[in-house]
């Protein structure tokens, strides 16, 4: 029996759209605040890691929060469109300000401004946004081949876009006249362009009526009502959401040790602009592999199989870009990272499919559905791993003794870089294929429908 279809073909691309807005945000931020901190205003890589783990203190609570109030939002635009409209206004005031420390103030107070801006941006507003955004998926369509189609149109964007932005910053700022008032300028410009385009994507999908939401539910009710702490209960009661979580994380700790790929091209391939040609390397497989999500997950009948295989491959293509980093081909590195890439792809592409079916077994074994809530774990994913994983490059280069004002690093910093840029993603990527292995929801699910029916 075929499914009911809810989408055109344009409101998959003006929803998936939306990520090259978040990425705007994510890309820049995670690609080159560290960069922008220790080799322009001066900061010390091991203080902005500090202050970066601390502001992660406050996240893990506003993820909860705002998913659960995502949950309850009833307005015209339904529930989660709102949050992603007004949310991106603050995301793109405070995406600036990060980059515009002002460089004649004290150190303490730079320190301060800093703190106050990436606090800000990742715990209050791009939390709304993203997860909102996110929850959407399960809001717009009941179709789970749409849901899938959905992921890879948004991740597809999300990885052009980063794409983009590694190519183009370090130009961009070199033309707009170098130094901090051109990184400032390079933030608003993605600022002003990110907001059009969430606006833009927010509006092009319409949220499913309630009624229709919980149709064939059995008549459960979706209304029950919850606090946070009963969120919390019902988030943690779910393997597969704490399985997804650690997934999500991981990707994001892995994304900080690609990005510290500036400092690795910069000083052990002494050419900067090899970062953008790596970005080429990562970000194009990933994009194919995102077009053929959909059809692979009809063909092997669902997500899991491929999803693990998925991360097989890329296991084997990190462990031989550690062999090609120490024997000092560019060529095969390139070559290898576009690989370990190919096999991540389908995981990007269904993950918000994978997430929607992780709600479905909350609903199945607990009779309420938390939606909105049960997307948390993507911004969660993304601050807790992106944060740390920066946090922990800059705690890393710190102890290496690495010197923002130097041009050659000393051998400690260049054998740390060595374990950043090559040893820690393989490792995370052999961590994630075991998680891989356990995360079967979609039989989960299966199994508990074909009870109820007996």
């Amino acid at each position: 029996m075929n499914e009911k279809t809810y989408l055109k073909w344009y409101n998959k691309v003006g929803y998936g759209s939306g990520d090259i807005a978040g990425n705007v945000v994510y890309a820049f931020l995670s690609s080159f605040v560290m960069i922008y901190l220790t080799n322009t205003i001066g900061l010390s890589a091991g203080i902005v890691g500090s202050l970066i783990a601390l502001s992660k203190l406050f996240d893990g609570f506003t993820d909860i929060f705002f998913g659960a109030m995502i949950d309850k939002t009833r307005s015209k635009l339904g529930k989660a469109r709102p949050w992603m409209l007004y949310g991106y206004i603050g995301c793109a005031i405070t995406l600036a300000a990060n980059f515009a420390i002002p460089t004649t103030w004290g150190t303490t107070a730079q320190y301060a401004w800093f703190f106050i801006a990436y606090t800000l941006l990742n715990g209050v507003f791009y939390t709304a946004n993203n997860i909102a955004y996110s929850a959407l998926t399960s809001l717009v369509t009941k179709n789970s081949k749409e849901r899938v189609q959905m992921g890879s149109c948004r991740f597809i964007f999300a990885f052009s876009t980063s794409l983009l932005i590694q190519s183009v910053t370090i130009g961009f700022v070199a033309k707009c006249g170098g130094g901090a008032n051109a990184w400032r300028t390079v933030a608003i410009v993605y600022s002003v362009l990110g907001l059009i385009i969430n606006t833009i994507s927010a509006l092009s999908v319409k949220e499913l009526p309630e009624e229709e939401l919980n149709e064939g539910n059995n008549g459960k009710s979706e209304e029950e009502k919850y606090g946070l702490i009963e969120a919390f209960r019902l988030l943690i009661s779910n393997k597969f959401y704490l399985m997804i979580c650690g997934v999500y994380i991981l990707q994001q700790l892995y994304g900080a040790m690609i990005n510290s790929g500036i400092y690795y091209m910069t000083y052990v391939l002494k050419n900067e602009n090899l970062y953008g040609v790596f970005s080429w390397a990562f970000n194009i497989p990933l994009i194919i592999a995102l077009i053929f999500t959909p059809t692979l997950v009809g063909k092997w009948k669902g997500m899991y199989k491929l999803n693990l295989r998925g991360y097989i491959i890329a296991v084997i293509g990190r462990a031989f870009v550690v062999a090609a980093g120490y024997m000092g081909s560019v060529p095969l590195m390139l070559a290898f990272t576009a690989l370990a890439a190919l096999g991540q792809g389908p995981w990007q592409g269904d993950m918000n499919a994978v997430i929607a079916s992780c709600s479905e077994y909350t609903y199945l074994t607990k009779g309420k559905r938390v939606d909105g809530t049960m997307y948390s774990c993507t911004s969660l994913g993304v601050k807790l791993g992106g944060g740390l994983g920066t946090a922990a490059a800059g705690w890393l280069l710190e102890f290496s003794k690495f010197d923002g004002t130097l041009a050659v690093q000393p051998e400690s910093c260049i054998n740390m870089l060595h374990i950043m840029y090559l040893w820690i993603p393989l490792v995370i990527n052999i961590v994630i294929m075991l998680i891989l292995a356990l995360m079967n929801v979609e039989r989960a699910n299966e199994k508990i429908r074909k009870q109820n029916r007996k």
